[in-house]
């Protein structure tokens, strides 16, 4: 795994890195173990969290090149700040808090675009057989021609919640707003964004709750 192997290149790592990570496999534990210098808990921190991170950086940055470097970065911040992590919030919030300060950073040097349907279906899961893929990705277009539409921070606070399942609460620690700003926001976001997607003929009415997975 490259991203890993650079993580090995740029880190001091303890004697104690070859260790196997904790037998808590929780997030938790695997910081605690990274704090500790555990490389291996580094890749099954990576490996569980990396393609969430990729679509959230990329869905900011609109750039396919620059979300897999911002990936990297990433998680050379957790590798490098692990021991500051105080557990007041979940790991992946903490992460997806260091993404979206990357991402926001990296986005100031270069130009905004508006989000193709090439991105919005460049994650696909392998899985799927041939007609569900084709069924999926038209629909996934008709989401995402309508969520770049959107404000950035109505399309920011809709991409949290539901493609990433975080709380309100979350949310308002990881684009660091108050609660009732995420609430307004995603009022206003789901009020608009139903009323593109009843316009594209995809369905009427409000979005609901996980309406978009």
């Amino acid at each position: 795994m490259l991203a890993i192997a650079e993580f090995s290149k740029d880190a001091v790592i303890s004697d104690s890195a070859g260790s196997a990570p904790a037998r808590d496999g929780s997030d938790e534990a695997l910081i605690k173990a990274i704090a500790a210098g555990d490389r291996r808990a580094m890749q099954v921190l990576y490996a569980r969290h990396h393609a969430r991170v990729y679509r959230f950086v990329l869905r900011l940055t609109n750039d396919t090149s620059l979300a897999e470097d911002l990936v990297s970065e990433v998680f050379f911040g957790v590798w490098r700040h692990a021991k500051g992590f105080q557990g007041k919030s979940q790991v992946s919030t903490w992460i997806m808090a260091i993404a979206r300060h990357k991402a926001l950073s990296a986005r100031k040097h270069r130009p905004v675009e508006t989000l193709s349907d090439d991105l919005a279906n460049a994650i696909v899961d392998p899985a799927d057989d041939a007609e569900t893929m084709v069924h999926l990705q038209h629909r996934s277009a008709i989401i995402h021609q309508c969520l770049s539409q959107l404000s950035s921070a109505h399309r920011e606070v809709i991409d949290l919640v539901y493609y990433h399942d975080k709380t309100v609460e979350e949310v308002a620690e990881i684009i660091q707003v108050p609660k009732n700003t995420v609430k307004t926001r995603m009022f206003y976001a789901r009020k608009c964004l139903g009323k593109l997607l009843e316009a594209s003929g995809y369905f009427g009415g409000d979005v609901g709750s996980k309406t978009l997975h």
